[in-house]
């Protein structure tokens, strides 16, 4: 599923229109996008969990050269399926 199809199912379901529908949809993932920029946690019980992992600057490897390169520190976002999903997609 990717955005248009969640705005048209959202659309469907809620009996709204397809602008409206948009909206939330944008509402709802720049919420998410600034809950995860100041490092916050997002957890929708029974669903999953969204979280930003810290990693230390370390030394890596060109893997074309194979020269080492200084790797700078990063945050990247992270998913964790929740219980009943992963009990729902197990089924």
């Amino acid at each position: 599923m990717n955005k248009l199809e969640l705005i048209s199912a959202l659309k469907k379901e809620a009996d709204i229109s397809k602008s409206e529908a948009a909206k939330i949809v944008q509402i709802f993932f720049d919420s998410m996008s600034e809950a995860l920029i100041k490092q916050e946690r997002i957890e929708i019980r029974g669903l999953c969990s969204f979280y930003v992992k810290n990693y230390k600057s370390y030394i890596g490897r060109n893997p074309k050269t194979g020269e080492k390169v200084q790797i700078s520190p990063k945050r990247l976002p992270f998913f964790k399926c929740g219980k009943e999903l992963r009990e729902r997609v197990n089924k």
